[in-house]
């Protein structure tokens, strides 16, 4: 099955910025059919939201109002990376980043996540 890394989480002031990245690894025949990769990103009290995802062409997709123009989705079919560029932060913004990978038969992914706090 499908495993992931994230990394590059940490402490971060407001209006700053850090660059998560999520690596995939796995039995070949499922990292090579990964569909969807992408952040989820969860509050205290377990609130999970989705911030962002992307399909094997690098079409982003935003699920929150509050990421779009301070978030990027990217991703690296080669590499199986998927990276998410966070700009301009706010204290909302903290929370633990979860990445996730589709691949068939409807399997998921899931990182283990990574916190993001913002210090006002």
């Amino acid at each position: 099955q499908v495993q992931l890394v994230e990394s590059g989480g940490g402490l971060a002031q407001t209006g700053g910025s850090l660059r998560l990245s999520c690596a995939a690894s796995g039995p070949t025949i499922d990292v090579n059919t990964i569909s969807v990769m992408g952040w989820f990103r969860e509050y205290p009290g377990n609130r999970r939201e989705l911030v962002a995802d992307t399909g094997r062409g690098g079409v982003p997709h935003y699920g929150e109002d509050r990421a779009k123009g301070r978030f990027t989705i990217s991703r690296d079919n080669a590499k199986k990376m998927v990276y998410l560029q966070m700009n301009k932060f706010i204290p909302a913004d903290t929370a633990v980043y979860y990445c996730y990978a589709d691949y068939p038969c409807a399997l998921r992914a899931w990182g283990l996540g990574t916190q993001v706090t913002v210090s006002s």
